[in-house]
């Protein structure tokens, strides 16, 4: 599954702009409902990470940290304008795994991301984040590239999302409303044969690999690799 970050920001357009950030570069985004309960929703969502402002309306990102830590060791990046080094240290000394300033490099961030997320999967035991493998191909998330044995796949972002799902679910269907749902969240999705015709080329793709059924259907369930 997708990795979940719960993003409690109160800029709306900033929020906006981080929601579009992380979907593309294929994590789930959790949005609290009320900033106050922003600890519970992180729990109750099992959210992977939490991206937190320090000025939120009408609550302070450093209680909520303090409030995360007593609940779990979900990591914590505080994405604040405050830039004073006291601030900083106060954040880190609060339990915060990372502190990064506004303004900020898109680039840079999803590095940051990337590498707290890679210190607690490798204490956790869990896979490697940007490549996953399945039956000898090599799903590589950051460059949006399909490995197989010498040939490289050029991915599309939708291709690549496509395939994502499917390897996180690797040898289970895939119903094609979770994927429809996976790929057009909160788009107005107007034509079915969208899906299938972006699987149709997909498959031309790693059929030029040798890859023809690498991709199985199945009518009235869905896809599966």
């Amino acid at each position: 599954m997708p990795y979940k970050i719960l993003l409690a920001e109160d800029d709306m357009l900033l929020r906006n702009e981080l929601k579009i950030l992380l979907e593309n570069a294929m994590y789930q985004v959790i949005l609290p409902d009320s900033f106050d309960l922003v600890p519970e929703a992180a729990l109750a969502e099992k959210a992977d990470l939490v991206l937190l402002d320090i000025n939120l309306q009408d609550c302070c990102g450093f209680d909520i940290c303090t409030r995360i830590r007593t609940l779990s060791d979900i990591p914590v990046i505080f994405l604040t304008c405050r830039s004073d080094s006291a601030d900083e240290l106060a954040g880190m000394l609060k339990g915060a795994d990372d502190y990064i300033t506004k303004p900020f490099q898109p680039a840079l961030l999803l590095a940051r991301i990337t590498a707290v997320l890679k210190r607690t999967a490798k204490a956790t035991g869990c896979q490697n984040l940007t490549r996953l493998s399945h039956k000898n191909a090599v799903l590589d998330i950051a460059a949006c590239r399909l490995h197989i044995r010498q040939h490289t796949v050029e991915l599309t972002k939708t291709e690549m999302k496509i395939l994502h799902l499917l390897f996180t679910h690797a040898g289970a269907f895939v119903p094609r409303e979770d994927l429809i749902e996976y790929l057009w969240e909160n788009h107005i999705f107007l034509d079915d044969n969208t899906l299938s015709v972006h699987v149709a080329r997909l498959r031309d793709k790693l059929r030029s690999v040798q890859l023809d059924d690498f991709i199985e259907t199945r009518r009235g369930v869905g896809y599966r690799i």
